[in-house]
């Protein structure tokens, strides 16, 4: 089965490529969860759309990517959030929050697909956080998740 990626899957690809399935896969998993539409000669003008947005939004070189890396890693990235008397978090942080915070402390947008949290940040304190930048080049952000006055 023959599909036109609409998000990034992990192990297939990133939105606009073309990939060729097994008719299970794509009909049972990718297509009902909108991580990919049916390939046709009409999407053609869906996949240049697609990747001309893809590009847009990452960062085009390798140079440019360390550069950003080093800003990110310079400072630590405060995060104010609800919290308990007990410093727990009505809720969790987010990847969402995570770019947010990265675009006010230091006015660089990061796609928050990007942002890696390896364990739900749900209390006050200090945590890493690792931003896929490129290919080559992951940064890890120290980010203090603040009570938010």
């Amino acid at each position: 089965m023959k599909l036109i990626l609409t998000q990034e899957v992990g192990g297939l690809g990133a939105p606009g490529d073309v990939i060729d399935v097994k008719d299970g896969y794509g009909r049972n998993y990718l297509l009902p969860r909108g991580l990919a539409t049916a390939w046709t000669k009409g999407g053609e003008k869906q996949v240049a759309s697609i990747r001309a947005a893809r590009e847009s939004r990452e960062i085009s070189s390798l140079e440019e990517a360390q550069a950003v890396k080093a800003k990110l890693e310079s400072a630590p990235v405060q995060l104010p959030a609800n919290a308990g008397a007990a410093g727990r978090l009505f809720g969790a942080v987010t990847p969402s929050d995570v770019a947010a915070a990265v675009k006010q402390g230091f006015g660089r947008e990061i796609d928050r697909r990007k942002v890696e949290i390896a364990q739900p940040i749900k209390t006050l304190g200090s945590y890493q956080v690792h931003v896929r930048l490129h290919a080559d080049v992951q940064a890890t952000v120290d980010l203090e998740v603040v009570a938010a006055s």
